[in-house]
């Protein structure tokens, strides 16, 4: 069976890691999500995957290849130029993207799945397309249930009675919802969908097709299913999905490593001292990471590979990326450390080379970091990290 997987947005609202990672490229605890996507297909039969790729698309072509270490098929739609020698992102929609596909060589020939790149699912596949072909649909989109409260954070679809779509609101007050059924970017396709869709322009599934399809009355339909999605398209959903997997919330994610004390997982190799350290769980430190004797990590946080905390550093409910080096008694809470950017929890960032704080936090390959004395400005923003 056929699949897609959407790859080829710039991610802006993930920003600063898709400055140098691509969304789909993101990891959960050391794994890209979009290798999670694949393991799914995989498990339900889908093993030939098309995915369309634009920013950073080498990122996500060299990490997949052919897909036949993950036990698929995996084929890539580059949507982009060439321009004095290098590769150019210019996306063409989530759906110019497949028409893309179609028009370079017929591909979807059957019943296929759609799925964005940037969600954490648990869905069982095969009984949603076992529901769609049963309504005899010519394209259906699971939905989540969500809490009334939330709608305003997401694409809400209205259906009949008979789970046909007959409206979309994208992200509406409270009072202006008219369900709270929400559009969780998975879709399932007829090939006939193609025909909906114009040739060599940019264009949008949600925003363009879907609109024509209700006003048209197609058999376009809404399913409603219970599983477990994490939509990580914004710097706190990201979070979220992170604490989410150290607290176990999230099920269907492993924390890798072993796990040395109850709570506190470690990568191959990590250079500590338990007896002079205060660390409290659940923490994931990955592999040749140093933490120096006197630092204090508090979770759920995640600190990657490679990374140095150094002596009287506090680290409480972070994820540092690796290769982070945290000076002596900088103090991290509720953060986000990307090479040289500071976020907090609602996305709001630092440039720490642009506020003159690099020193503070660096690159653990950095081998001539010399620390200085604290100008009062400086105290003053290094307690506000």
């Amino acid at each position: 069976m056929k699949a897609m997987i959407l790859a080829a947005g710039k991610g802006t609202r993930v920003r600063p890691i898709t400055y140098t990672i691509p969304k789909p490229m993101i990891p959960i605890l050391q794994k890209p999500v979009m290798e999670f996507l694949v393991e799914l297909l995989r498990q339900h039969g889908f093993n030939q995957i098309m995915v369309n790729v634009s920013h950073l698309a080498h990122e996500i072509e060299s990490y997949f290849q052919d897909g036949q270490r993950f036990g698929v098929d995996i084929a890539y739609s580059f949507e982009g130029y060439i321009k004095d020698g290098e590769l150019v992102g210019k996306a063409l929609g989530s759906a110019g993207g497949i028409k893309r596909i179609q028009d370079f060589n017929p591909f979807f020939d059957d019943t296929f799945v759609v799925l964005c790149g940037d969600a954490l699912i648990d869905l069982d596949l095969t009984a949603a397309v076992a529901w769609h072909r049963q309504k005899g649909a010519i394209a259906t989109v699971i939905m989540k249930t969500v809490p009334k409260e939330e709608v305003s954070s997401y694409g809400v679809v209205v259906t009949d009675e008979r789970d046909r779509i007959v409206a979309f609101q994208e992200k509406p007050s409270v009072e202006e919802a008219l369900s709270n059924n929400i559009n969780t970017g998975i879709y399932i396709f007829e090939p006939e969908i193609i025909d909906y869709i114009p040739s060599n322009q940019e264009y949008d599934i949600g925003s363009q097709l879907f609109p024509k399809l209700v006003e048209m009355g197609a058999p376009f339909y809404g399913l409603p299913m219970e599983f477990e999605w994490i939509d990580i398209g914004k710097v706190p959903d990201y979070w979220q999905a992170v604490r989410g997997v150290l607290n176990g919330t999230i099920k269907n994610v492993s924390i890798p490593g072993h796990e040395r004390f109850p709570g506190i997982y470690t990568g191959l190799n990590v250079a500590v001292n338990w007896d002079r350290v205060n660390i409290q769980g659940p923490v994931y430190i990955g592999g040749m990471t140093k933490i120096e004797d006197g630092a204090t990590i508090i979770g759920p946080t995640m600190i990657g590979p490679n990374c140095h905390i150094c002596s009287g550093a506090v680290v409480d409910n972070c994820v540092i990326f690796e290769y982070s080096r945290l000076g002596s008694d900088v103090r991290l809470v509720d953060k986000l450390v990307f090479g040289r950017y500071c976020v907090d929890k609602t996305g709001t960032t630092i440039d720490l080379k642009a506020a003159a704080l690099d020193w503070l936090i660096t690159d653990s390959r950095q081998t001539d970091i010399q620390p200085r004395p604290l100008e009062l400005k400086e105290i003053v923003s290094q307690t506000s990290l």
